[in-house]
C-alpha cells in the first residue's frame, strides 16, 4: 500500500509561500518598555518579534496582522534599583549598598495593528515589503522594597535607609515602528534581511514607572534563514539580528548595543495545521552610557522557549492565519524574566491559483 502525498505537497507549498506575510510579519510586534533589557532593563527589541516562516516570500499586495499580547514579568535589586535612579528618588550623593532588598513587578496588555504592503517588483533580484507597527494598550509596574546607604555630606557620611512601595498604570498608544524587508527564494531555502526603527512617539515619561514608549529612537538590522520542504512539511527559521540605541535625552541615558536571536521549528500537520516551539535568545552586548547612568555597564540577556500552533484557512477571496504561542524565560541578567504569550491574526492574498484550504488531502492506496 503506497500514499500518494505530491497533491497535498503542491497545495502545502502554494498556499505557505505566499502567506509568509502572516507567519513571519505577524511575529512583529512594538512592544512598549513594559519589562525588557538595556536602561533600566528596557529595549527596543522585543525577543518574539519573528518566527516560523519568517524569510519565506509572500504574495504581492496588501496584508494585515493583529496581534494581542500578554507579558506579566519580576525583577530583583539591580532592575529596581536602576528604576529608583530614573525616577530620581536616590540622593545624587548617595552611596547604594550592594545587597538591597528591592523588586520590581510588571504586566502588559497590548493589541498591535501591523499593515504590510509586498511589492511585486523585484528588488535586487528578491521580493520587497514595508510594514508599519503601531500598538494601544495598558502597562502596570510596581517597586517595593528598602533602599539603604550612605549619604556623602561636608560634615561626613550620614547612614540612608528608605521603604519605597510606588506603583502606577498607563495606558496609551506605543512607539512607531516602521520596517522594510527583501526575501529571496531557492527552492527549499529562503533568505531575509531587513532594517528596522523607532519613532519615539508613544506614552513616555522619565519619571514614570509604567512607559508605553521607550523614550529614545533606535536603529535595528539583520537576516534571516527558513528551511521549508513541503514534501515532509518541515519547516526551521532563525532571525538574527543588532540593536543601535540613541540617548534618551530625557535621562541623557544611551543603551548599548544589543544582539537578539529568534527562532522557530515546526512541522505541518495538513495544509491547516502546523504545530512546534519557538525559542529567543538575547543579549546586551555594549555597556550602557551617558552622564544619566549611575548603574555602570549594566548589560542585559534573557532567554526563552516555548510552544506555539497555528491554523491556515479561506477568508472569503483572501487567506487566513491564526497562531498561538508562547514562552518561558530564564537566565536574566539586568533584565526582568517571567512568561509572555502571543495571539496573532493575520489576512493576506491568496496565492494565484492556489487550492482552497478546505480541499480534503488526497490519499491513493
Amino acid at each position: 500500500m503506497q500514499m500518494a502525498h505530491k497533491p497535498f505537497n503542491r497545495g502545502l507549498n502554494a498556499l505557505l509561500k505566499y502567506t509568509g506575510a502572516g507567519l513571519s510579519i505577524a511575529m512583529l510586534a512594538a512592544l512598549p518598555g513594559v519589562a525588557h533589557a538595556d536602561e533600566n532593563g528596557i529595549s527596543f527589541w522585543v525577543p518574539g518579534f519573528f518566527g516560523s516562516l519568517a524569510a519565506t516570500p509572500q504574495q504581492p499586495g496588501w496584508s494585515l496582522a493583529t496581534i494581542y499580547y500578554h507579558t506579566s514579568v519580576s525583577a530583583g535589586a539591580d532592575v529596581a534599583r536602576a528604576r529608583e535612579f530614573t525616577l530620581g528618588r536616590v540622593p545624587a550623593n548617595l552611596t547604594v549598598n550592594a545587597n538591597l532588598n528591592l523588586s520590581v513587578n510588571a504586566t502588559g496588555n497590548l493589541g498591535f495593528v501591523i499593515p504590510t504592503y509586498v511589492f511585486e517588483t523585484p528588488v535586487l533580484g528578491g521580493q520587497a515589503s514595508v510594514s508599519m507597527v503601531a500598538a494601544y494598550g495598558v502597562v502596570g509596574t510596581s517597586l517595593a522594597g528598602t533602599l539603604s546607604g550612605v549619604l556623602t555630606t561636608p560634615f561626613g557620611n550620614v547612614p540612608f535607609a528608605r521603604s519605597d512601595t510606588i506603583s502606577d498604570t498607563t495606558w496609551g498608544f506605543g512607539d512607531l515602528v516602521p520596517q522594510f524587508a527583501l526575501r529571496w527564494n531557492a527552492g527549499v531555502h529562503n533568505y531575509m534581511t531587513y532594517v528596522t526603527g523607532d519613532i519615539p512617539v508613544g506614552a513616555y515619561q522619565s519619571t514614570r514607572l509604567s512607559n508605553l514608549g521607550i523614550g529614545h529612537g533606535a536603529i535595528d538590522a539583520g537576516g534571516g534563514y527558513t528551511y521549508f520542504n513541503p514534501q515532509t512539511g518541515h519547516e526551521f527559521s532563525g532571525v538574527l539580528g543588532f540593536t543601535y540605541n540613541f540617548k534618551n535625552t530625557s535621562t541623557q541615558y544611551q543603551s548599548g548595543v544589543d544582539m537578539h536571536f529568534d527562532w522557530g521549528a515546526s512541522q505541518f500537520l495538513s495544509k491547516q495545521v502546523m504545530v512546534g516551539l519557538v525559542g529567543y535568545v538575547y543579549k546586551e552586548l555594549g555597556c550602557d552610557s551617558g552622564s544619566g547612568d549611575r548603574v555602570g555597564c549594566f548589560q542585559s540577556q534573557v532567554v526563552g522557549v516555548g510552544p506555539q500552533i497555528g491554523f491556515l484557512f479561506p477568508i472569503g477571496d483572501m487567506q487566513g492565519y491564526l497562531n498561538l504561542k508562547a514562552y518561558g524565560e530564564f537566565a536574566a541578567e539586568n533584565r526582568p524574566s517571567g512568561w509572555n504569550a502571543w495571539i496573532t491574526f493575520a489576512i493576506s492574498p491568496p496565492a494565484p491559483g492556489a487550492p482552497p484550504t478546505t480541499k480534503p488531502i488526497v490519499r491513493k492506496y
